[in-house]
Parts: C-alpha cells; structure tokens; sequence
C-alpha cells in the first residue's frame, strides 16, 4: 500500500450542467418561466417524516415537464437526449 506514484486526475472530472445546455435551448426558457418554490410547502402533509427521503418534488416534476415537450418516454434516455435534439413541433406551442 502507500501513495500511487500515477495521478488519479483522470478519475475525476469537473462538470456543469449549465455548460452542456446552449444559451438559448428550450429548457432554459422553460426553467425562467417555471416557478415551483411553492411546491415543498404546499405538500409538505402529505410526506411522513419517517424513512427515507423521498425525491425531490421540483426535479421530479420539472424532468417530467422536460419528458414532456421533447417526447422522452424513458428516464434513461432524458439525460442525453434533451440536449443534443430540437423540441417537437407540438412544444412550440406553449404560451
């Protein structure tokens, strides 16, 4: 055992969302118009405070918001696909 004489630099690597997402991409706009702050407090009841945590609601409803204007059907796909494709024509219809 000991210290590794190689540089474990390439286990690791820096990594920003906000870089992966052009500036002008649909998911921007929607996260400036989407306002879910509200959501923790008004279904707060409705979690027990035993057990594990349960997932994030504002993630939660905002990836099925973004499955929904870029047609992803599986959560493993949503990932990579929302970046690398253009909404369908039925999203640009929101108001």
């Amino acid at each position: 055992m000991g210290r590794l004489k190689s540089d474990q630099g390439q286990l690791f690597y820096e990594f920003h969302l906000s870089d992966a997402v052009p500036e002008h991409h649909l998911v921007r706009e929607i996260d400036t118009a989407l306002d879910l702050s509200w959501l923790r407090s008004e279904l707060a009841p409705h979690y027990s405070s035993m057990g594990r945590p349960s997932i994030d609601l504002e993630l939660m409803i905002r990836m099925l918001i973004v499955g929904y204007v870029f047609a992803i059907r599986h959560r493993s796909k949503s990932e990579a696909s929302f970046v690398a494709r253009p909404p369908p024509a039925h999203a640009l219809c929101i108001a």
